[in-house]
């Protein structure tokens, strides 16, 4: 208890400045989901405070995240499909599964299964963050223009037939359960039917053509008519709100610009008493749980959905994990990864009972935190109190927000999380696969069907085939090295033969590391743990390469990382007998000679050793 008061003003300030950027994200995820505002801010409120309170990581802000919200879509837009579109009905089944995602990551966290979830390739998770930014940008385009397929009423007209015919099937089912003969009691079957008004067809026709226009090929399909009828009311509030979110941030990024867009463009609507359309009411008063999930809970209803459950699970824990790396790298600190797993699980399972949407470690409102002073978990726990307060105070007002303006956020939101690093890096990378005739990157392939996968088909089925040709691309590339290198034997970290002979008095100002087999993405996470052991008084580090026969994209951003902290510190990094591969993927984003100049790598460690001679002089 001590530790988590050590830092009280840091850490009040940071969580409520945190909690502050959370909020126009958190209503923006919300509505996103499907499942309104509300969810957004009761997934914020309680994965912030307990995700804090149980986690491992001290300064992270956990909720609702872009990759976690995008998921949730397609949670949420399959149960309903099953339960003709009626979100109370679907909504127990849509939380079970919101819990058992944050039941699984508590699992994951207990069997310390944590430290694995470094061995995802960085294709598959670029592709994966590109496509998450895709379907959210095109997904808002509709809302933004103030169009929505519900409310087309010659667009809703066309699925009438097919409503009928569906509402008739449930009728059979219906009757096939109670035990009812059909073709005995033919006149209970038509009795029924008679019984369907104008209303209920309507009602399943707005669902088929909310089903009919969801998604990006949904988007693509009703885009033709929502551009023929734009409202210009809602296209300006959401273009105001890009406008002022980008332009803000050139004037200051002392103050979140999402928040000033929100704040402004909701005044702008309200002042003028603008006919715009607002987001769901916010239910007044504080979150009450949930006790219709455990109603209709039955393995017969919940095993179609196991698997994603896990699916959800894990990419909590991956995007969890990364921001955890982040924190590290900006406080120099250690987290714990299991710990942060089971925090991340609690947190999860207690939004779920609450009706909150699930989350996961937020990057920027991490960021934020750290640099506005937080220290301890106490910041991650005022963030998600910050928020109730808001809740408590500001629903109606919040109530009033316009549709539009989180569009537009979330326009911004998919526009900033997709992978511009890995989408530039495409045309350099080496070309090392065949398809037919033609020479491609295996590496390019993976993130390209990842991405295209994730984007019109399945987001959850996509990880897993990503993951698949990855392992089996690794598998083949670990292969062919293994046999053309196979007199190479494991190396000890000591000093070599030809390292026996350095001098004495600069052992202390130079620091020589060994790289041993491949630098591919399961082996990132060790080597990012070289920058811990070079000691504070060396002025130059060796790095000896010509037991490193190959290093993947993800080998080569963790070893460009290293090398910009080494530089910043002002250190001298020397390369001794770089072998053509890993050179060449060097060379391809600039390591050489950007980071690394030509005078500074060496053939032989001889021509290192007279270098070092020359150049680096003893301190003492």
């Amino acid at each position: 208890m001590k530790k988590i008061f050590s830092n009280l003003k840091g850490d009040l300030f940071g969580g409520i400045t945190a909690g502050i950027v959370a909020l126009p994200l958190a209503l923006a995820f919300g509505v996103s989901s499907g499942l309104g505002p509300s969810a957004g801010l009761y997934g914020a409120i309680f994965i912030s405070f307990f995700a804090a309170l149980f986690g491992g990581t001290d300064t992270q802000i956990s909720g609702p995240t872009a990759p976690m919200t995008a998921v949730s879509m397609v949670v949420i837009a399959s149960i309903l499909a099953s339960n003709d579109g009626d979100v109370n009905k679907a909504l127990p089944t849509i939380l079970i599964v919101f819990l058992l995602a944050g039941l699984f990551q508590i699992v994951l966290g207990v069997l310390g299964l944590g430290k694995y979830i470094r061995y995802i390739p960085y294709p598959v998770v670029s592709g994966f963050m590109t496509a998450i930014g895709v379907i959210i940008l095109v997904t808002q385009v509709l809302p933004s223009v103030g169009y929505y397929a519900k409310e087309d009423t010659q667009f809703v007209e066309q699925f009438k037939p097919l409503a009928q015919e569906i509402i008739l099937e449930n009728i059979l089912k219906d009757e096939a359960g109670e035990g009812i003969l059909v073709l005995e009691d033919f006149k209970e079957t038509i009795n029924r039917a008679e019984q369907t008004t104008n209303a209920d067809i309507l009602k399943e026709s707005k669902t088929l053509a909310g089903k009919e226009a969801s998604g990006v090929l949904g988007t693509f399909k009703v885009l033709p008519r929502a551009l023929k009828n734009i409202n210009w009311l809602e296209l300006m509030l959401a273009l105001g709100t890009i406008f002022i979110i980008y332009g803000f941030k050139r004037i200051t990024t002392a103050i979140p610009s999402t928040l000033v867009a929100l704040v402004v463009m909701t005044s702008i609507a309200l002042g003028f008493s603008l006919n715009y359309r607002p987001i769901e009411e916010i239910p007044g008063g504080f979150p009450i749980p949930n006790l219709e999930i455990f109603s209709n809970f039955s393995m017969v209803n919940i095993t179609p959905y196991i698997f994603t459950a896990l699916t959800l699970s894990l990419l909590g824990a991956i995007d969890s994990l990364l921001t955890s790396v982040v924190a590290d790298n900006m406080t120099k600190t250690k987290h714990k990864p299991n710990k942060e797993l089971i925090g991340q699980g609690i947190g999860n399972s207690i939004a779920a009972f609450f009706g909150g949407i699930p989350g996961a470690g937020a990057t920027i409102r991490t960021v934020v935190n750290i640099n506005s002073g937080g220290k301890t978990k106490l910041s991650g726990m005022i963030a998600g109190i910050m928020l109730l307060v808001i809740l408590l105070g500001l629903g109606p007002i919040a109530s009033k927000i316009p549709a539009a303006v989180l569009a537009g956020i979330l326009i911004t939101v998919g526009i900033g999380v997709m992978d511009y690093k890995g989408l530039k890096a495409i045309p350099n990378l080496p070309r090392d696969a065949k398809i037919g005739p033609f020479k491609v990157s295996s590496e390019v392939i993976i993130m390209i069907v990842v991405l295209l996968l994730s984007t019109f088909w399945n987001l959850v089925y996509a990880v897993g085939i990503g993951l698949v040709i990855a392992s089996l691309m690794f598998m083949k590339k670990i292969g062919d090295l293994t046999g053309k290198h196979s007199d190479v034997k494991s190396l000890k970290e000591e000093a070599w033969a030809d390292e026996k002979n350095f001098p004495k008095n600069l052992s202390e100002e130079v620091f020589i590391k060994h790289i041993k087999g491949p630098l591919f993405f399961g082996s990132t996470s060790d080597f990012q743990q070289l920058a811990k052991q070079i000691p504070n008084t060396a002025s130059s580090i060796i790095i000896r390469m010509d037991k490193m026969q190959y290093i993947d994209q993800s080998g080569l951003y963790a070893l460009e990382d290293i090398l910009v902290d080494l530089k910043k510190d002002g250190k001298n990094v020397l390369l001794v007998d770089l072998l053509d591969q890993p050179r060449y993927m060097m060379e391809r984003i600039d390591i050489i000679p950007d980071l690394i100049s030509e005078d500074s790598i060496f053939t032989t460690f001889e021509e290192c050793l007279t270098w070092v001679k020359q150049n680096v002089k003893d301190k003492n």
